[in-house]
């Protein structure tokens, strides 16, 4: 992949290092590794970040740089692709799979299958999970095939235009079709899983419109303003409606054998082409069989 800008008769980038930081907005790790791999041309000549730019010149930015990805062991696992381009990888991850590997799960995370598919395209770049699902999640992971996408991504998860929805399905029937939860969250003292509500916790919000309301169970979309971990889990308990199924921060379901949750859809702008995107995943079989 290359990234490639034309200085412009209005331009204010003094020097490369001004583009590269000011208009692509390369972080000074990634610029770093640029300069290391000889990545940077004017003019089609490699070249040092301190030069100067001149009306008509031609900048090029070569991110295709060869990574050491062996810290991840591949492991083949059948992978639902609903979107792939040079840039990332979108995948449906079914529920029981975590993202990254542990020690519990060293050779069966989706970072794992996505190492093997990697080998079979000759594509050897680092494992970069843009977002997160919990073990139990189902839905929507975006994987970035190299670390301008994800600095790019990552950025627009901290702003509006990166949307995240979520199906959840709670216990109970909701008065209020619609609202936000504004809760702080912290991590629950003396545990390394577990968090809760505090005053002292990080602002989180979670914007929710219920889709169905059945006699002991609801059908909830929910929107992320923010991104804590167990976020929608635990604003759903704190409100009285916990997840069905979510032994953590509620009770056991007969009616599913997980927290009740699926990263159903995802809308951005794309780092390269700049158009606005959006991707579902399909429903599992789970959740099918309750909405």
């Amino acid at each position: 992949m290359v990234l490639e800008y034309k200085i412009k008769e209005n331009d204010n980038y003094i020097t490369l290092k001004d583009l590269l930081k000011n208009h692509f907005q390369i972080s000074d790790r990634l610029l770093i590794k640029l300069k290391h791999n000889q990545k940077i041309f004017v003019n089609n000549t490699r070249t040092y970040v301190n030069t100067s730019l001149n009306l008509g010149d031609i900048v090029s930015i070569y991110i295709d740089f060869i990574e050491d990805n062996s810290n991840i062991v591949p492991t083949y696992m059948p992978l639902d692709i609903v979107y792939e381009d040079d840039a990332f990888l979108v995948v449906n991850k079914p529920s029981g799979v975590p993202v990254h590997p542990s020690m519990e799960h060293f050779e069966d995370s989706l970072s794992n299958a996505i190492k093997y598919y990697f080998d079979t395209i000759g594509l050897k770049k680092k494992i970069r999970a843009v977002n997160r699902l919990d073990k139990d999640t189902s839905g929507l992971v975006i994987f970035a095939k190299n670390e301008y996408i994800q600095e790019c991504l990552v950025r627009q998860m901290k702003t509006k235009e990166f949307i995240k929805e979520y199906m959840a399905i709670c216990n109970g029937t909701f008065e209020n079709l619609s609202g936000t939860i504004n809760a702080p969250i912290t991590r629950k003292e003396n545990s390394i899983i577990e968090r809760c509500i505090s005053e002292v916790g990080t602002p989180s919000i979670t914007h929710y419109e219920v889709m169905k309301n059945y006699n002991n169970y609801s059908v909830v979309k929910c929107i992320l303003e923010t991104g804590r971990t167990h976020q929608i889990r635990v604003h759903m308990a704190h409100i009285g409606h916990p997840l069905l199924g979510d032994t953590l921060y509620g009770f056991p379901s007969p009616l599913i054998n997980r927290q009740a949750l699926h990263a159903y859809k995802i809308a951005f702008i794309h780092p390269i082409t700049k158009q606005k995107l959006e991707f579902t995943a399909k429903i599992p079989a789970d959740f099918e069989n309750l909405i």
